[in-house]
């Protein structure tokens, strides 16, 4: 029979589920720091620690992303799954606001008129915005694939991306194109693995780092 671990107060449930993280990938570990405060956050979300072996964080994606946060940036998100897994309680004392994109009029109907998913036309729809902000991509390869088409051709660039489409059509190969280029920093998970809990944590691990001053 199973012996069952004391009962955790709700409160300390997160501190010792990063305890037990911390003691299951030993030192020397992949990321140290910051770094790893997100890469633990993944885990912490999936129970994949398979993801150390996918994440891919560009050199300047922390201070990219703490100065957009710190600066009551605008979070966008491709799912309301991603948007509603960013609470307010992180986002409201940093001033800053996440919309997702999906269900905004304007998208819905440009996706309806020219013919294209919501995602593709989200896209279009915000490059305007896109200065400053934060693109939390968990879902849609055809959002990150044409927000690269969108970067490719000089438009208005992100202060941060985060890539993390999940699935078999597309979701690798748009990761490819954001880790292959040098124009946006980037936070992506390669390969086929990803998710709107995955982009959403990314962004809560950089919010409780933000708010740490």
């Amino acid at each position: 029979m199973t012996t069952l671990q004391p009962y955790f107060a709700p409160d300390t449930i997160e501190a010792r589920s990063f305890e037990i993280i911390d003691s299951e990938v030993p030192e020397p570990r992949p990321f140290t720091g910051h770094l790893w405060e997100i890469a633990r956050r993944l885990i912490h979300t999936s129970a994949d620690f398979d993801l150390l072996n996918h994440l891919t964080i560009h050199p300047a994606a922390v201070a990219a992303g703490l100065a957009a946060l710190r600066s009551g940036c605008t979070v966008f998100t491709d799912t309301e799954m991603a948007r509603s897994g960013i609470p307010l309680r992180r986002m409201e004392p940093l001033g800053c606001r996440v919309q997702c994109l999906l269900n905004r009029p304007d998208v819905v109907a440009a996706a309806k008129a020219n013919g294209t998913t919501r995602a593709h036309a989200a896209m279009d729809a915000v490059r305007a915005e896109l200065g400053g902000s934060i693109m939390a991509i968990g879902n849609a390869p055809t959002a990150l694939i044409r927000l690269m088409e969108h970067l490719d051709a000089g438009g208005e660039a992100p202060a941060l991306v985060i890539g993390m489409p999940v699935g078999f059509v597309n979701a690798a190969e748009s990761k490819e194109l954001l880790v292959g280029q040098s124009v946006v920093p980037f936070i992506a998970i390669r390969g086929r693995k990803g998710g709107s809990p995955l982009a959403a944590a990314t962004v809560n691990a950089l919010a409780e780092i933000a708010l740490r001053g």
